[in-house]
């Protein structure tokens, strides 16, 4: 399956509709259990106070740089992507809604780091993407500051789709190896667990690969889908929560938070 025609043509609606931006990130939260952990892992994890820099590298639709600046009155952040259309248009509300404290870099992680170094980083489906993952991590440690935080979510080695996803060139990540990657890179690891166990990975099957499936073989099959997401929904919330309240023994997900040892 091929993501990125999905998200390119999405894309194009919010570049010719902004307003629909705000829209597209509430459904992002109500569908996606990934932003669930992952925006958990950023308050739990954030410095305190409303003051400090955050890097979104990969950030696609800027929808994590987008709550943090919201979420943090003083937080300024630095985002980067391979499209810089994607940053772009984020960049043309964010000067309106939150001047001076969004900035972006269109940029190959695997070549690039920052000049100033950050508090938290956040790297979110990008890591199977890329091909030398371990360049990657030593310039994410390079990035931060001394005791910095690196928030890594990425499908795991049981995920049967993200075998079948052209974009990457990997099929997800063992946990264990992972891990071993990160502190080779320089990290101490903070927390580390699965997401989309039993019930994350069933909530993510009937909510949005099976609708996928059919919407590919027709456009028309989205006058049936549309309610079938809203009666069964409830349901599909239920599931969602229950995924994150157990301590899942595996999961076709992975949630790492890592932190820059103190020299």
């Amino acid at each position: 399956m091929q993501y990125d025609p999905i998200k390119d043509r999405v894309s194009e609606i919010i570049r010719l509709f902004p307003a629909v931006r705000k829209v597209f990130y509430t459904v992002l939260d109500m569908i996606l259990l990934r932003q669930r952990y992952v925006k958990r892992g950023i308050q739990k994890y954030a410095p305190d106070g409303e003051e400090f820099l955050f890097y979104d590298a990969g950030a696609g639709f800027c929808q994590y740089s987008h709550f943090v600046l919201k979420r943090w009155r003083r937080a300024r952040v630095f985002a980067t992507d391979l499209k810089c259309g994607f940053l772009s248009d984020f960049a043309f509300t964010a000067t309106a809604s939150f001047p001076g404290r969004f900035s972006y870099f269109p940029a190959d992680l695997q070549y690039f780091t920052p000049k100033n170094k950050y508090d938290m980083a956040l790297a979110i489906d990008i890591l199977e993407h890329i091909e030398d993952d371990r360049a990657v991590l030593k310039n994410f440690h390079e990035a931060l500051k001394d005791g910095g935080h690196l928030i890594i979510s990425t499908p795991s080695d049981t995920d049967e789709a993200a075998k079948f996803t052209e974009e990457h060139v990997r099929p997800g990540y063992n946990k264990a190896k992972l891990e071993d990657k990160l502190r080779d890179a320089g990290f101490e690891i903070v927390e580390s667990l699965y997401s989309y166990g039993f019930w994350g990975a069933l909530a993510w099957r009937v909510m949005i690969k099976h609708p996928l499936l059919l919407l590919q073989r027709s456009k028309l099959l989205l006058l049936p889908v549309i309610p079938y997401l809203i009666l069964l929904y409830p349901i599909f919330e239920l599931m969602m929560r229950l995924d994150m309240k157990t301590m899942n023994k595996s999961g076709t997900g992975i949630l790492i938070v890592a932190r820059k040892v103190v020299c």
